[in-house]
C-alpha cells in the first residue's frame, strides 16, 4: 500500500522539520548567552541534534514526495513553523518552546508510528530516543523557571501559553485530518490534543518529574 504523494503526512512531516530548524537556529543563537557555562553547552549540543531532526524530516518529506531526499539542501523553512518559536528572542521562551515543541512532536511521531501503516517508512527511532533527552532537559529547566524568583515564574508561564496555543492547534489539525484518518496514518480518536494538556498540566503543577 503506497502512502507517497500524502498531502497531509507531506504537512506534517514538514512542520515538524520546520520547527525543529528553528529551534536549532535559536539554540544556538540565544543558547550561547545561557545563564551558565553548561546551559550554554547543552544548548549548543541540543541545536546539534535539533538540526539532524530536522533533516531528517525533511528528507522523509522529500521520499514522501517520490523525491531524492538525501539530495535536498536545507537553507529555509517551509513556512509551517509555529510563529512563537520564529519569534523566540530569549532564554526563557526558548526553554518554553523546546519543551511545549518537543512534547508535541513526540506524541504526533509516536500517533503514526503506532498506527503502523503497512506501506510507511518511518525513520523515527534514533530521533525519538534523542527527543526523549530534549524533553528531559527543558523539562528540567522549565521547572526551574517556575520556581524561580521574582518575575520569572509569570515571564516563563506567558511564553509557554504563547506557544502551546499555536501547537494545541496543530494537534487538533492533525488528530482530526480526514486524509490521515482514512489512510490509516493515524488511529481515529487519537486524543492529540487531551494528552498534550495534560502533558503541560502536570508540568504547571511541578507533578511529574519525569516526561510520559
Amino acid at each position: 500500500m503506497s502512502i507517497l504523494n500524502n498531502v497531509s503526512l507531506i504537512k506534517l512531516a514538514e512542520t515538524v522539520a520546520d520547527n525543529k530548524f528553528i529551534l536549532g537556529d535559536r539554540l544556538v543563537e540565544i543558547g550561547i548567552s545561557g545563564p551558565n557555562l553548561e546551559a550554554t553547552l547543552s544548548s549548543i549540543a541540543l541545536a546539534q541534534a535539533e538540526l539532524g531532526h530536522a533533516r531528517l524530516m525533511y528528507k522523509w518529506a522529500n521520499e514522501l514526495q517520490g523525491l531524492n531526499g538525501s539530495k535536498v539542501e536545507i537553507k529555509t523553512q517551509t513556512g509551517k513553523a509555529f510563529p512563537a518559536v520564529v519569534n523566540t528572542t530569549n532564554w526563557v521562551a526558548l526553554i518554553a518552546g523546546v519543551y511545549a515543541v518537543n512534547a508535541a512532536v513526540d506524541l504526533v511521531i509516536n500517533a503514526v508510528s503506532s498506527a503502523k501503516h503497512p506501506g510507511l517508512h518511518t525513520p523515527f527511532s534514533k530521533m525519538l530516543k534523542e527527543q526523549e533527552e530534549h524533553l528531559l532537559y527543558s523539562k528540567s529547566w522549565c521547572k526551574q523557571l517556575l520556581t524561580d524568583k521574582g518575575a520569572v515564574p509569570k515571564t516563563f508561564t506567558e511564553e509557554l501559553e504563547r506557544v502551546t496555543i499555536e501547537v494545541l492547534q496543530w494537534l487538533k489539525n492533525v488528530e482530526n485530518d480526514k486524509l490521515l484518518i482514512s489512510e490509516k496514518v493515524i488511529l481515529e480518536n487519537s486524543n492529540l490534543v487531551n494528552a498534550y494538556n495534560e502533558t503541560i498540566e502536570k508540568l504547571m503543577t511541578l507533578g511529574d518529574v519525569q516526561h510520559v
